[in-house]
């Protein structure tokens, strides 16, 4: 099932079923206990990022070619860090520039897997640990470098936690429509140019063992996401760097998930120094 939040005519906030001919039907029930389609015609106003996250965990240079490009050896544990689920943006809304990230340009794309945990998870194996994916999105892990690497204090957090940071979407697709997260097509394109191209299998942690790992002593709850990591092709690494900047469009693909779509743009600030 392709699963869609959305707000419809009256601002409610829905869940809705997306069908093949691009219509949707109205969902009733919780989609972390039991959804069921209603069959009736939904609006839909506004489409929403397809969770609202508990927690984000993201994980670091898991594409072998993009350990490559940073010239970083294979890590011999998932690399680890979080995002503040106050960074999440939905599709078709903008990433915002925040002026303190912009002088110099260091803000980056990151075409990214994002797995939705869908029942408490704990101590579970790697061979179980798919039967807890509620289902899988697109995400585009938005990176300040420059804070990623030397403001942080030695931490990623904040380079990456910044106000629409973490655009997810545009659906959800359940497990019985995936049934390999390790066989997908994932590419960005920046103003139409293809930035990045490569596939889940180029994993170097694959999703199953990324469960089990973090799920190990530590509980992951309902509607923690987990950004699966990059393929190669990012802009810091490209010579020379390349950066958003205002005016331009992110747009994510994962076959058969579908396609995020995200403009930038600079915030109210910068915007009143422009006019």
């Amino acid at each position: 099932m392709r699963i869609i939040r959305f707000l419809d005519e009256q601002n409610q906030i829905r869940s809705g079923h997306r069908r093949p001919d691009g219509s949707t039907t109205l969902l009733a029930g919780d989609p972390f206990e039991r959804l069921e389609d209603s069959g009736e015609p939904a609006s839909v106003r506004k489409l929403l990022a397809p969770v609202e996250p508990r927690t984000i965990f993201g994980i670091g240079l898991n594409y072998h070619q993009h350990a490559t490009e940073f010239g970083a050896p294979v890590p011999q544990y998932p690399v680890v860090f979080a995002k503040n689920p106050a960074s999440v943006a939905h599709p078709g809304d903008p990433i915002v520039l925040p002026p303190i990230c912009m002088n110099p340009p260091e803000v980056d794309y990151e075409a990214e897997l994002a797995v939705v945990i869908g029942r408490t998870a704990r101590d579970v194996s790697a061979a179980g640990a798919l039967d807890y994916v509620l289902g899988y999105t697109i995400g585009n892990d938005v990176s300040a470098r420059r804070w990623q690497k030397h403001a942080g204090g030695g931490q990623w957090v904040r380079g990456k936690s910044f106000d629409t940071f973490c655009p997810l979407g545009p659906e959800l697709v359940t497990p019985d429509e995936i049934p390999d997260p390790q066989s997908l097509p994932i590419a960005c394109r920046l103003n139409g140019q293809c930035m990045q191209e490569g596939n889940t299998a180029d994993m170097i942690f694959p999703v199953a063992e990324l469960i089990a790992f973090l799920s190990s002593g530590t509980t992951l709850l309902p509607g923690t996401v987990i950004l699966t990591g990059t393929p190669s092709g990012v802009g810091f690494a490209r010579k020379p760097p390349v950066f958003l900047a205002p005016g331009d469009r992110v747009e994510v693909t994962i076959e058969p998930i579908g396609t995020l779509v995200s403009p930038v743009s600079g915030s109210a600030e910068q915007n009143s120094r422009t006019r």
